[in-house]
């Protein structure tokens, strides 16, 4: 698969303003990302380049800093290369380890979770990824039907799946992270994982003990109805993929709206996961 490069530069863009492009070039289709020294670059399959719908976003989400960008068409080569080299394994709560199939085995942690990312999102290295992750290890979820929205490559599942979850089903949009998450399954042996392609529609009529979302706060905030419905009473809801302050008071309220009491909130440089717990 041919693929575009576009480099974004910037003198004056903050870690947070960076995250949160990335995040909204994600929802574009971007689905590789790449550090430079002053900025970063993305990649998105060629035969989905919008360079209309790119600039919408730029008016849109470049506020209060200077961005400029440089489009460079590529060869096909092999896209595993770019995340083996900079895909190093974590830690969470010393009691989780994920690794890539490349890195050495260690089974005396509790969790080990075996991640083959590909071009999908969610190695745990993202500070949303790591605080769902912390969420995940500091509940119970033995015997809890589980659905994981926004899936990436199903590393919260596979998490709750390992703690004693009953079954879980992942969702993306994306068919890449689908895929992924399939293979992930089989590389981590939690057979009682389901993976389904599309968004909020596919859930509709699904009732869980849990729901994790970490994906942004639009999407959130547009799903919360569809959450709190397919959520048994006292069921627990995990969001993530906002920031802290008002983020998360556009959370809260929204959250409440719907019936879910807000219990607890963690976070990691402006990042912001919360938990609720449906109270009717």
């Amino acid at each position: 698969m041919k693929y575009t490069a576009v480099a974004f530069t910037s003198s004056t863009m903050e870690d947070w303003q960076k995250d949160l492009l990335i995040a909204e070039l994600g929802n574009l289709g971007y689905d590789t990302f790449e550090d430079l020294n002053q900025g970063f670059t993305a990649y998105i399959p060629a035969v989905n380049l919008d360079l209309q719908a790119l600039e919408t976003l730029l008016a849109t989400e470049v506020q209060g800093y200077d961005l400029a960008y440089k489009v460079q068409e590529l060869e096909d080569q092999n896209w595993n290369k770019l995340w083996e080299s900079n895909f190093s394994p974590i830690l969470v709560h010393d009691q989780c380890y994920v690794r890539a199939t490349f890195h050495q085995d260690h089974p005396e942690y509790p969790y080990q979770i075996i991640i083959d990312p590909k071009m999908s999102f969610g190695t745990g290295h993202h500070q949303t990824t790591s605080m769902m992750l912390a969420f995940i290890l500091e509940n119970d979820f033995t015997d809890k039907s589980v659905l994981d929205m926004g899936c990436g490559t199903g590393i919260l599942a596979i998490l709750a799946s390992k703690m004693g979850a009953k079954n879980v089903v992942a969702v993306d949009f994306d068919p890449i992270c689908v895929e992924s998450v399939g293979e992930n399954i089989l590389l981590n042996n939690t057979p009682n994982i389901s993976s389904k392609l599309g968004s909020k529609e596919v859930i509709e009529g699904l009732n869980v003990d849990t729901i994790l979302a970490n994906i942004n706060r639009n999407i959130l905030v547009d799903q919360m109805p569809v959450y709190a419905k397919n959520l048994h009473i006292n069921g627990e809801l995990y969001l993530s993929g906002f920031y802290e302050g008002n983020d998360l008071e556009i959370i809260i309220a929204e959250a409440t709206r719907f019936g879910c009491q807000f219990i607890d909130k963690k976070v990691l440089d402006t990042w912001c996961a919360a938990k609720f717990i449906k109270a009717e």
